[in-house]
């Protein structure tokens, strides 16, 4: 152990790199959620519901690095809205292959649309919701009320190890 100490500021400065979009109707789980993120050092923009986030992640594809999705929300829940941003990211993927195919001079121009992580936030813990939300194409969830070390361990594991340092 010994190689923890020399990345852990390497690890801060990529921490500070990751931007969040949090989709949350509550706005006091909202607020706490918000709150716990930036002080650890996240940029965090918030999504009042599936609509808003799907919105979101259209204006900018590559804005964010992880998305905390509530399940229930009024309107697109959190598995619609999933659902819309991975066709979407298709689409998006579908659209850069055919111009790289086409014409080389705008080569290079539209990188590969990445695959966002989407973490579900949902109070049901039962038998089968995890399914559910994986098969809507979320990639992890969380119980909720949202637990600290539990969000830290996902960001770690689906944003910081992937983003290279």
């Amino acid at each position: 152990g010994k190689k923890i100490l020399t990345q852990h500021p390497m690890r801060e400065e990529a921490k500070h790199s990751v931007r969040i979009l949090l989709a949350e109707d509550n706005p006091v789980n909202q607020k706490l959620a918000k709150l716990m993120l930036t002080k650890a050092g996240y940029k965090v923009e918030v999504a009042n519901d599936g609509q808003e986030a799907v919105q979101k992640h259209r204006t900018g594809p590559d804005l964010f690095d992880l998305i905390f999705m509530d399940v229930q929300m009024p309107g697109m829940d959190g598995l619609k809205a999933t659902k819309a941003i991975r066709r979407l990211e298709s689409e998006l993927r579908n659209a850069s292959r055919k111009s790289q195919a086409g014409d080389e001079s705008d080569k290079g121009i539209k990188p590969e649309t990445p695959h966002i992580p989407i973490v579900a936030m949902t109070a049901h813990t039962m038998e089968g919701h995890q399914e559910k939300c994986l098969e809507a194409g979320m990639d992890d969830y969380i119980p909720k009320p949202i637990n600290r070390e539990r969000v830290f361990e996902i960001i770690n594991k689906w944003v910081l190890t992937s983003k290279p340092v």
